[in-house]
């Protein structure tokens, strides 16, 4: 699997998102940025970006996802850190 089609499941389960993905194939990281996530737990960011992925993670076409979620104002911040 390329870091590109991880890429675009994720923004296929989160419209609007924007996603950088980095990975070997099988195991892949991703920084998902969305205002989806906005009054979530880590749980349900991390719930809404695996649910994008669930038919490759259970097909075992993707082994595993490290996922880092941001608000776009979260994400503003940390970058200004």
């Amino acid at each position: 699997m390329e870091n590109e089609t991880v890429e675009e499941l994720i923004k296929g389960g989160l419209p609007g998102c924007e996603v950088q993905v980095m990975g070997d194939g099988r195991h892949f990281e991703a920084v998902v940025i969305s205002e989806a996530f906005a009054g979530k737990s880590l749980l349900q960011k991390q719930r809404l970006v695996m649910a994008a992925v669930k038919v490759q993670i259970k097909s075992d076409e993707l082994h595993a996802l490290s996922i880092k979620t941001f608000t776009p104002e979260d994400w503003a911040a940390q970058e200004n850190l």
